[in-house]
């Protein structure tokens, strides 16, 4: 287990972390007709705003209570409930998620007990799912608040199963799939057509690959989000025949859903590599019981032969990473299992994952941190966010793009990096940028000895190869 070294300056330098409402919107944004509902000043709402439009390239859906001085120290209640009342209004939302932020949490806000006040003042709303969740953002990070956000909605809208009348496998070709924070709209696409090639159903819990994963729609503008999980869904998930989890953050949430229904849970902290991804593959199969497709036996091969193509890039590479835990532990994985060392481990916040992360300390800092230790411990590739990539280039060293927020690439959101595909293509990316900037571990050019000064008797002769080099040959006198 790493040593895990907790933050001890009075301020960021160079942020790392997205806040904790940031994750939960995240995680309500992968609900089909959801709207995210920021508990806090018009400020904290448009900074999230302005992060997800950046990286995503969409319209955002994203309301605020709007607090301002007087409702900061006297009470805002009113601003949650009546705020609530007109979003079920104006856009017949599914699914309204109340997320605090520092200043709601400050205030002294019972998020919960607005709920219970809105339900009893406007009881014909109560088709729509409303759930208040605690996210204060001056603690915690992204992957935080997107777990908590959804533990909080599979606690309150996933039914007991004698109540429900569920019972597991009764739809026998259905997987649910909590899926983390930390995968990517590509991420779950291509999961999705792996669990298809077995013949099963996923329900992916949340699906941002449905609602932001850039498409166009025949609506001119929609006021809550399009695509993502039906709610209805979220009914069905004690009838199936498993549960894959995917990411350490999402324990608690794994753990509610089993309860709840009894249907079993597959657990994987990351499918990141070969080995991970070999579990995967071996669950599904149990799943299903179908044998493994042949197009997965050709991937896998595939990542064997690029694993041979790319070690001489990457093993011995010297990695520094700035993540949330589990995107952290996933790559340091894959840097590992390709020989590389990760030398730089920086995290945005505390989690489940950091136990696991193959490095010997870790630091729950800032790109500051991750800048000063990268260049004391000869780092020569960087993985991070698009925030570091300044601090990559004062080190003079490449970065490979991953986490959240992306703005400074178009796609990046879309990138895919489990399964054998994904993995193959992040250990190609990562070979052409250590390639492309110091030719890590390639054999020196040799120059001879006879190219720099000949004696001056000797510069007419041609030259002959010998089994010691090249000499000048007099075969001619």
């Amino acid at each position: 287990m790493p040593e895990i070294i907790k933050r001890k300056k009075a301020m960021s330098v160079n942020p790392l972390k997205a806040s904790q409402p940031v994750g939960g919107s995240l995680a309500t944004l992968g609900f089909d007709r959801a709207m995210p509902m920021l508990h806090g000043s018009q400020g904290c709402t448009a900074f999230a705003k302005v992060y997800f439009v950046r990286h995503f390239r969409e319209p955002i859906p994203l309301q605020s209570t709007a607090m301002d001085q007087a409702s900061s120290v006297m009470g805002a209640d009113e601003n949650v409930i009546e705020g609530r009342k007109v979003i079920a209004e104006k856009s017949s939302p599914q699914l309204i998620t109340v997320l605090t932020t520092g200043l709601a949490e400050t205030q002294g806000a019972d998020i919960k007990r607005c709920v219970r006040e809105f339900r009893g003042r406007y009881p014909q709303f109560a088709d729509i799912a409303v759930v208040g969740v605690s996210t204060p953002d001056f603690t915690g990070c992204l992957e935080s608040g997107f777990a908590v956000t959804l533990a909080d909605i599979l606690d309150e809208l996933v039914p007991e199963a004698a109540v429900a009348g569920t019972k597991p496998g009764t739809r026998q070709r259905q997987v649910n799939v909590l899926a983390g924070s930390h995968l990517t709209p590509g991420d779950l696409e291509h999961l999705r057509d792996l669990l298809e090639w077995f013949g099963l159903r996923p329900v992916f819990v949340p699906d941002v690959s449905d609602s932001l994963d850039g498409h166009l729609v025949d609506e001119d503008f929609s006021p809550v989000t399009v695509g993502g999980t039906a709610i209805a869904e979220i009914k069905t998930l004690g009838d199936a025949a498993a549960t894959l989890m995917i990411g350490a953050s999402l324990k608690k949430a794994a753990d509610i859903l089993e309860n709840r229904t009894g249907v079993p849970t597959y657990r994987f902290d990351h499918v990141y590599g070969l080995a991970a991804t070999d579990a995967l593959i071996k669950a599904l199969a149990d799943i299903s019981g179908n044998r493994v497709p042949d197009r997965l036996e050709r991937q896998r091969a595939q990542l064997q032969d690029a694993m041979v193509d790319t070690h001489f890039m990457l093993g011995f590479l010297k990695v520094a990473i700035a993540a949330d835990p589990d995107l952290l532990n996933a790559f340091s994985h894959l840097v590992r299992e390709m020989g590389g060392e990760v030398v730089t481990a920086v995290a945005s916040g505390d989690g489940p994952a950091l136990a696991h992360v193959p490095a010997a300390t870790i630091k729950i800092g800032d790109l500051e941190d991750l800048e000063l230790s990268a260049k004391e411990q000869g780092a020569e590739v960087l993985i991070g966010n698009s925030h570091a990539v300044q601090a990559a280039e004062r080190l003079g060293v490449p970065i490979l793009r991953c986490g959240f927020p992306l703005y400074d690439w178009v796609g990046g959101y879309q990138k895919a990096f489990i399964g054998y595909a994904g993995a193959r293509q992040a250990l190609f990316d990562l070979a052409n940028l250590v390639l492309a900037t110091n030719h890590h571990h390639e054999v020196p050019v040799y120059r001879s000895i006879f190219g720099q000064k000949l004696p001056e008797e000797a510069r007419d002769y041609p030259l002959e190869n010998t089994a010691h080099g090249l000499h000048p040959t007099h075969a001619h006198h």
